[in-house]
């Protein structure tokens, strides 16, 4: 049974790594193909999209933060306080930063085809990178936290294999 380190690991790592490919994927392919539609469509279809990221996105950056912080409490390296903290990052980020934005996009007297409806579908984009920098950051470095811990106690076991190895062939 595994220990509830590495599930806590592994929580943190699946978390995060399903919120950064749904934040690049939101920022290089959603967004702009919204965007090529024309502001009046981008304006209408923002809101539904908004809708369900919301509940997805705000789920795996608790659960992926949470997680993390758990891990570390376990004895899991800072490494994993770190990326907790990267996730976590975007919560309050979100919360003061991007929140207002939202609101005027989602406000129905919000005109669609409007100059400033276009520079609010603008500013969205270039909060939500922020976002999606974060939680890219937060992956690479669970990503690495996992990678150097196993290729370390790889490296371990290889060397005491080959001091074994010697000592039974002296």
């Amino acid at each position: 049974m595994p220990s509830m380190l590495i599930i806590s690991e592994s929580l943190a790592l699946l978390a995060s790594g399903l919120f950064a490919g749904a934040a690049l994927y939101i920022s290089f392919v959603e967004h702009p193909a919204r965007m090529s539609c024309g502001t009046r469509l981008a304006i209408t279809e923002f809101a539904p999209s908004y809708q369900r990221g919301t509940v997805m996105q705000a789920s795996l950056a608790a659960l992926g933060t949470l997680s993390a912080i758990a891990a570390w409490l376990l004895g899991a390296s800072s490494l994993w306080l770190t990326g907790g903290l990267l996730l976590g990052a975007v919560i309050p980020f979100t919360l003061i930063v991007i929140l207002p934005t939202n609101k005027r996009l989602l406000d129905p007297s919000l005109d669609k085809n409007s100059a400033l409806a276009q520079r609010l579908l603008q500013r969205w984009a270039t909060l939500h990178a922020v976002r999606t920098a974060l939680s890219l950051a937060s992956f690479l470095t669970f990503l690495y936290a996992a990678i150097g811990v196993s290729a370390s106690v790889l490296s371990l076991r290889h060397a005491n294999g080959v001091l074994l190895l010697n000592r039974l062939l002296s």
